[in-house]
């Protein structure tokens, strides 16, 4: 700007103070999430509830291929083969080589016993031979169908009996709550007994024993949040309505307890699955040479100080999967609490 020049608003044309308007925009829209959308936002975002789904499906993916990617009868002994070492090919890590001390000198053990260059068994044999590897797939599966049809009948069972319960009320409500009191009272080790003295040990017996006891947890649960849920002001207008007990407990309460049911649900999985490991470990659950992760543990820890894989690898996939479905029992419980802010 030069001095002496003079500027007035006389000077600058009208034009420029025309506002141009803006191009219209549509605004913006943001989906609504509902309930079990948000619930799964929040778990996506839970990394270690993620890893552990992750972990767990991977687990039950190789558990329920079994008869696909086992490389040998779980159950075809193979006395020459007895007790060898983990071999994986291309592995030169002591312990996973074939290789183990015998008298104070590393020997190949494979090849004491003549075994055939192309044969390897990553996960080692027992005292029969018997492919471990083979063995574990097989008892994974046996372990976790045991414990998916234990969490199945928890669920019915015990969803149905809490709901007629609270819904009912009464004298019905306190006679049901007395016969589950004292079927509460009975241990646990005692229906198997019962169990055993009628059904052959095995999957039968395993699964009628959990089932007969685990589901009183999740009634009192389902009852809890019944009693809790009737008494609002919605459910109050549908039975003014004319609405049925049915209809109440399918619309009104079934919608707003699911998240804390699949909560509890996940949870007893874990429970089953070491209730049948533990079972099958002192010799009333799983019968040899049938395999669960309960008798691989029985056949392990015999030899444990001679040959610790036999025990450990068993052990270590029990650990994985109850921690995993643990974590990922806390994450879904904590993806189904709306109180819950995100990270």
């Amino acid at each position: 700007m030069t001095s002496g020049t003079n500027f007035s608003p006389k000077h600058i044309p009208d034009e420029l103070f025309r506002f141009r308007p803006a191009a219209a925009e549509p605004p913006r829209q943001v989906p609504s999430l509902g309930f079990a959308q948000d619930a799964w936002r929040r778990l996506r975002k839970n990394r270690a509830a993620a890893a552990a789904l992750g972990i767990l499906l991977f687990i039950i993916a190789l558990a329920f291929l079994a008869p696909v990617l086992a490389p040998h009868d779980p159950n075809v002994q193979n006395i020459p083969h007895a007790n060898l070492p983990p071999r994986i090919p291309g592995v030169r890590l002591r312990g996973f080589n074939g290789y183990t001390y015998f008298r104070g000198a590393l020997v190949d053990r494979y090849a004491a016993a003549g075994v055939a260059a192309g044969v390897h068994y990553p996960f080692g044999t027992d005292e029969f031979g018997r492919d471990l590897l083979s063995r574990t797939l097989y008892g994974t599966r046996i372990s976790l169908i045991i414990a998916f049809i234990a969490a199945f009948l928890d669920l019915s069972i015990g969803v149905f009996y809490g709901l007629s319960s609270a819904l009912k009320g009464g004298m019905i409500d306190t006679v049901m709550q007395r016969v589950l009191e004292i079927i509460n009272g009975v241990p646990n080790l005692v229906l198997v007994v019962l169990m055993l003295l009628i059904f052959r040990p095995g999957i039968l017996s395993i699964i009628l024993a959990l089932t007969l006891s685990s589901w009183i947890p999740m009634a009192r649960i389902v009852r809890a949040q019944t009693l809790r849920i009737r008494s609002l002001e919605y459910v109050q207008a549908a039975r003014a309505l004319g609405s049925s007990p049915v209809r109440i407990a399918l619309f009104h309460v079934l919608p707003n307890i699911a998240g804390t049911v699949a909560v509890r649900t996940m949870f007893s999985i874990p429970t089953a699955i070491f209730f049948e490991t533990f079972l099958s470990f002192i010799g009333v659950g799983m019968k040899i040479p049938d395999a669960s992760l309960g008798t691989l543990l029985n056949g392990g820890y015999k030899v444990f100080r001679i040959y610790p894989y036999q025990m450990a690898i068993p052990a270590a996939i029990l650990c994985v999967i109850m921690l995993a479905f643990n974590i990922f029992a806390d994450g879904l419980r904590d993806a189904f609490d709306p109180r819950m802010k995100d990270s």
